[in-house]
């Protein structure tokens, strides 16, 4: 079976930094941040069935003063304006860094890609996509579930590959990808040209969360069971047990664990989505500052330093 995309996305142009322009690849010209998948085509059957057009809209970000702890009292205010100037600083430092490079969160599901993902997305002017939501559109059903059950999980990556491919033309993007995109090395080859971040987080508190949430959107999870949190901690173990060497690839490397020590106290699950992005920020800027050559050049992009425009040579 063979599966083929195409994409031309538009948004609006980022405050500062590089936008990609020129030929098929699309320009970031748009309203509120907001990201289009203009012409998503895929190709779905042995028998060459018609293409399916859809358009995509990316996610509104969420705004990080937004982001408020439980607590409503002037200690909790306190803490999230704190919170959101820290952020608003980290993603100055880091944002001339990235040079109009894409960020890729990666992760096991439930990790909280989408949510800070979001947030990042907000803070550095970028544009947000998941890549889950992307092959529903192309494929013409309302979930991920759906694509399994109907067609087949490797029908979705497949799918999934290919949106990947199309993300990775351009620039100045955060892409929330699948749990399981890291399993299939070509969409590294796609991810490189780009920052790869993991957010790694405990095991137990992924179960937890899926379990309260349920598991019917999960289709690797979806088993009826009397105990939904350790059928689910069972089932994310054996897929961490296959996919850890694999997310260990990433760039930079976000520890649930490590943040919630560092503010000295032991349950991931106080941690706020805020908390979440700067430590975000804080890797993706160590590791440019660590490897200052890699990933310095987009496929064939070159910087105006003048216009700050990046022109396909």
């Amino acid at each position: 079976m063979e599966v083929g995309a195409s994409m031309a996305m538009q948004s609006r142009a980022p405050r500062v930094g590089a936008g990609a322009a020129g030929g098929r690849r699309s320009a970031f010209l748009g309203r509120e941040k907001q990201a289009r998948v203009g012409s998503l085509r895929v190709g779905a059957g042995s028998a060459g069935a018609a293409a399916v057009a859809v358009r995509a809209r990316g996610t509104n970000p969420v705004a990080p003063l937004r982001c408020v702890r439980a607590s409503r009292g002037s200690e909790s205010l306190h803490n999230s304006v704190d919170e959101a100037l820290l952020l608003k600083r980290k993603s100055e430092e880091v944002m001339f860094q990235l040079n109009g490079r894409c960020i890729y969160l990666v992760g096991m599901m439930g990790s909280g890609k989408s949510t800070v993902g979001k947030i990042l997305a907000e803070v550095l002017g970028y544009s947000f996509f998941d890549s889950d939501k992307l092959v529903e559109q192309a494929v013409g059903m309302p979930s991920v579930a759906q694509i399994f059950k109907v067609h087949s999980e490797a029908f979705f990556r497949e799918n999934e590959s290919n949106v990947l491919r199309d993300l990775s033309s351009m620039q100045q993007l955060v892409v929330a990808t699948g749990g399981g995109a890291v399993i299939r090395p070509i969409n590294w080859n796609y991810m490189k040209k780009g920052l790869s971040v993991w957010l790694d987080v405990p095991l137990d508190a992924l179960a937890k969360r899926i379990a309260q949430v349920g598991t019917a959107s999960r289709p690797l999870l979806d088993q009826p069971s009397d105990d939904p949190y350790t059928a689910a901690f069972t089932k994310l173990s054996m897929l961490a047990e296959q996919r850890g060497e694999a997310y260990a690839n990433a760039d930079a490397r976000v520890s649930l664990e490590e943040i919630a020590a560092k503010q000295g106290h032991g349950d991931v699950s106080k941690l706020t989505p805020t908390d979440i992005a700067i430590e975000a920020l804080l890797q993706v800027g160590n590791f440019v500052n660590e490897h200052p050559t890699i990933h310095s050049q987009v496929g064939d992009l070159q910087v105006d330093s003048h216009s700050r425009r990046v022109q396909t040579l």
